[in-house]
């Protein structure tokens, strides 16, 4: 089967990466940078306390003021030091790398992380736009990272009418067989179809599985190959997928006689 490039590029090319990007190793571009910013700011102190000394003035004296002065720098730039530790944090937990798709179901996040800084994280979304987010706002949300997923699920429900009832399990039967044989679905994941429910105009059954890929443009080719084979089962056994409808039981011995608006209607046409 071949995939074609679909209308989400990024996030296609992300999911490419699968599970395996979080085992790649400590070393991946995003633990690297952080390493060189520390080592430079480590570079530039060490540097300036050197040509302190130099000049011959106290590095003692300069480490009291520089402890005084932090309490009030700190006071004065509480958000710019809860970003720079929201920066730290994300290096050290990695919850996300660059490259990585991430959201989040507490705020309107979701996109391509592009570049993870200091004091903000630029995020990618899928119509192009550059989403800036300051890093302490990791501290405080719930965030997904779908990129590092193992699979991709398939949960759908369909309704058979309810004259086709006893063509129902071997409907579910022919489904899970064929769910079972298809080459791009994970047997070794939870795999369900299953009879479960009473609709008001149909018989729903259900089918839960899982696809091997995780790249979203792969995903959806799959899933519209299992719902197009869905459709040939029903219809191989003579049934039909159900649509809302309503019967309308009239007693015998009772005549509907047709309004003069009807019979005027029927006239007319």
């Amino acid at each position: 089967m071949v995939f074609t490039a679909g209308s989400r590029p990024h996030r296609s090319k992300v999911l490419a990466q699968g599970a395996a990007d979080e085992e790649e190793g400590a070393f991946d571009p995003t633990t690297i940078d952080a390493i060189g910013k520390l080592l430079r700011l480590v570079v530039i102190v060490i540097a300036g306390l050197v040509v302190l000394q130099t000049l011959g003035i106290s590095i003692a004296g300069v480490l009291a003021f520089g402890g005084v002065g932090g309490i009030a720098v700190g006071f004065a730039a509480r958000d710019l030091l809860a970003n720079f530790f929201g920066g730290l944090t994300v290096y050290l937990d990695r919850p996300f790398s660059v490259g990585d798709w991430i959201r989040s179901p507490d705020r309107e996040i979701e996109g391509t992380v592009e570049r993870i800084g200091w004091r903000q994280t630029r995020i990618r979304t899928f119509d192009l736009r550059p989403l800036y987010v300051p890093n302490s706002t990791f501290n405080s949300i719930a965030l997904e990272n779908p990129s590092r997923m193992s699979n991709r699920r398939i949960f759908e429900t369909i309704g058979i009418r309810y004259n086709d009832a006893d063509k129902m399990a071997t409907i579910v039967a022919d489904v899970r067989q064929m769910l079972e044989r298809h080459d791009e679905i994970d047997t070794g994941r939870i795999l369900i179809v299953n009879f479960t429910h009473f609709g008001p105009s149909s018989l729903d059954f259900f089918i839960y599985a899982f696809t091997k890929t995780t790249q979203w443009v792969a995903f959806h080719e799959i899933k519209q190959d299992v719902l197009l084979k869905v459709l040939d089962i029903i219809a191989k056994h003579k049934a039909q997928v159900a649509f809302p409808t309503s019967t309308l039981h009239i007693p015998e011995g009772v005549r509907v006689e047709p309004t003069e608006a009807g019979a005027s209607l029927s006239r007319s046409s």
